[in-house]
């Protein structure tokens, strides 16, 4: 058993390597190709920089108005040379800016549509799902662990699952899974599954293959999203 379990850890790692892609992108392509992976556990939290930079160039602005108001208008001084707070504010927009924008303009369309079509995550789902992906990770590991290991706070944290159920729900309205497709998940995938029981292994298949089928849904809806959306970026 421990083995399996092992397994299955190592499978659900590289899931959350994917889809973090999905406030991070700088191109069309917000998306990975869809993978046959057996879980969308929580594919958005591997990487938490680009949120870091938005709030790092956020506070730099502030900080550069409050300081400039203040007469204070040199960040630092090497060898008796200044670099200005404007150099600062400059460089961070030039090399992150752009990626940041997008990642923001990303969020902002997937909120508009799901208050269109009246998606709501509730907190207790956000709870639920952080829950099980901790559970995925095993039997020794808590939330405060994966937060440190991922250099999240528990609000970055929520906002990322928030962000996932609510494209989950979007595009999980149309999805199908015959019974057909999880005795065939299940007898391919039997050896690297986490339940046990018979019924539990069913339950597990579907919502991997739920999953796997809203992976491939992703990149063209959100193409689609960002075609017929009028966005108008003043910061190139």
């Amino acid at each position: 058993m421990p083995r399996v379990k092992k397994t299955k850890v190592t499978e659900t790692t590289k899931m959350t390597a994917g889809h973090h892609e999905m406030i991070d992108a700088k191109t069309e392509d917000l998306w990975p190709a869809p993978r046959s992976s057996s879980s969308f556990s929580l594919d958005i939290v591997n990487n938490p920089r680009v949120r870091w930079i938005a709030l790092v160039i956020v506070l730099l602005a502030v900080m550069g108005a409050y300081l400039g108001s203040r007469g204070y208008v040199v960040a630092a001084l090497v060898n008796g040379k200044p670099i200005f707070w404007w150099n600062l504010n400059h460089a961070l927009q030039t090399r992150f800016g752009q990626q940041t924008l997008e990642s923001m303009v990303s969020e902002r369309l997937i909120a508009d549509t799901a208050q269109k079509q009246g998606v709501i995550v509730t907190k207790e789902e956000v709870e639920a799902k952080m829950n099980d992906l901790v559970k995925t990770l095993g039997p020794n590991v808590k939330v405060e662990d994966l937060l440190k290991y991922q250099g999240m706070t528990k609000e970055d944290f929520e906002s990322q699952i928030r962000l996932q159920l609510t494209v989950e729900k979007i595009l999980g309205k149309d999805i199908a899974v015959t019974d057909g497709e999880v005795d065939d998940f299940v007898v391919k995938n039997r050896e690297t599954m986490m339940a046990t029981d018979e019924a539990a292994l069913r339950g597990e298949a579907r919502s991997a293959l739920e999953s796997q089928k809203i992976s491939e849904k992703i990149q063209p809806w959100f193409a689609e999203l960002k075609q017929k959306a009028k966005i108008v970026r003043l910061v190139k």
